[in-house]
């Protein structure tokens, strides 16, 4: 792709959650025309598009239908529930897929990026074997060994993850993982637990006509499976930067085309192993809307329509901490958001989502401070402020 692309461009989201908002307002801040589809109304990202569409994305007829309508240049997958066949048709007639259509297809489903980095490219990760159904999870669960980790090989921000204790966990999880899968698959991964120092992930840019390049790398933690907070920079020695940055290029390479990837570390003392990888941006990213002169929605942007990134400043020590709602709700409301705005350097960003259910993620506080454990206790402190009513 040349650099000297016309402006605007017809970019289609596939997935309107808050991840794409921020896409769509980045897209938008260069005059382009943002279609958001997603499977319910008013999504997060349908607030600020030009139009939005309501379809199953699983539906190859309702896909064809909203391309056809839409006629756009790019179609940019924000989640893993895509009938993926269908985008290397809309390839093959000429609509630029990001960041490929064979990427998309390969990055949706854990199982078969976890091949690859293994199997193909012979990258270290975490000992892992396959189920789909519960006896096939006890046998394996077995020979993994406990602890271990359990999670549905299609799934988005880690949803349906448990951490398996001992064989009388196995059925929980296997329920869990099951009930949080997403599109038409029934089938989980079982990996080794890793006792790692800390959990990171490497931002990398791929561009169409320049280098590879990354992010500091954000260091992040979960609970059930879901990011609760990340910070930048991660606080790693540049030999595990370095390292994983080897690794991600690599993956990425085979991946190719254009955009940003989210590619996912377990850092220990002597090791940095490749987890997991998403081919766009990624919730623990939502640090650089703070930590960074462009974030990393900026980043995709800019990776996909193959506009230049002459440099990524890091702005010093910054952190996110996820607001949770607490209740179901239809008429979502909060408090708290002027007394936790009342900090210097935090920031509050709600994410308009129309309903709320317990440890769904509504928003999130971002914070600078004068080192990491600073920034991070700002951004837990705001994010705890605002309560759902």
């Amino acid at each position: 792709m040349s650099n000297s692309i016309k402006l605007p461009q017809k970019l289609m989201l596939l997935g309107s959650g808050e991840l794409g908002k921020e896409f769509a307002i980045s897209a938008q801040r260069l005059g382009n025309h943002v279609i958001a589809v997603d499977r319910y109304a008013n999504a997060p990202a349908m607030q600020v598009a030009d139009c939005y569409e309501v379809i199953s994305m699983l539906s190859a007829e309702e896909l064809e239908a909203v391309v056809k309508k839409h006629e756009p240049n790019f179609i940019i997958p924000e989640i893993e529930a895509i009938r993926t066949e269908k985008l290397l048709e809309f390839e093959h007639r000429g609509i630029i897929v990001i960041p490929t259509a064979a990427a998309t297809n390969y990055t949706m489903n854990r199982d078969r990026i976890r091949e690859l980095a293994h199997k193909e490219l012979g990258i270290r990760t975490a000992k892992y074997d396959y189920a789909s159904t519960l006896e096939e999870l006890t046998a394996v669960s077995q020979e993994i060994g406990f602890p271990s980790v359990v999670k549905p090989v299609m799934s988005s921000s880690g949803k349906g993850q448990s951490v398996v204790g001992n064989h009388d966990e196995v059925e929980q999880a296997w329920n869990c993982a099951i009930a949080n899968s997403r599109g038409d698959s029934r089938r989980v991964i079982v990996e080794e637990f890793i006792n790692f120092d800390i959990e990171i992930t490497l931002l990398t840019i791929k561009q169409w006509n320049a280098p590879t390049i990354f992010c500091s790398p954000i260091g992040h933690r979960q609970e059930r499976g879901d990011y609760q907070e990340s910070w930048q920079p991660a606080g790693i020695s540049e030999q595990q930067i370095l390292a994983a940055q080897v690794i991600a290029k690599k993956v990425t390479d085979v991946l190719g085309g254009a955009g940003i990837f989210g590619v996912e570390f377990f850092i220990t003392k002597d090791e940095v192993i490749f987890s997991e990888l998403s081919p766009r941006p990624h919730d623990t990213g939502m640090v650089t809307l703070i930590s960074q002169n462009l974030n990393e929605f900026e980043l995709h942007l800019r990776a996909i329509l193959g506009l230049p990134i002459p440099h990524i400043e890091q702005l010093g020590a910054s952190a996110s901490a996820v607001i949770l709602a607490n209740q179901h709700s239809d008429a979502v409301a909060f408090t708290g958001v002027a007394e936790a705005l009342s900090v210097p350097h935090v920031d509050i960003k709600l994410f308009g989502k129309p309903t709320a259910h317990p440890y769904r993620r509504m928003g999130v506080a971002l914070a600078k401070g004068d080192n990491i454990l600073d920034a991070r206790e700002k951004a837990k402190r705001a994010a705890n402020q605002v309560q759902m009513i």
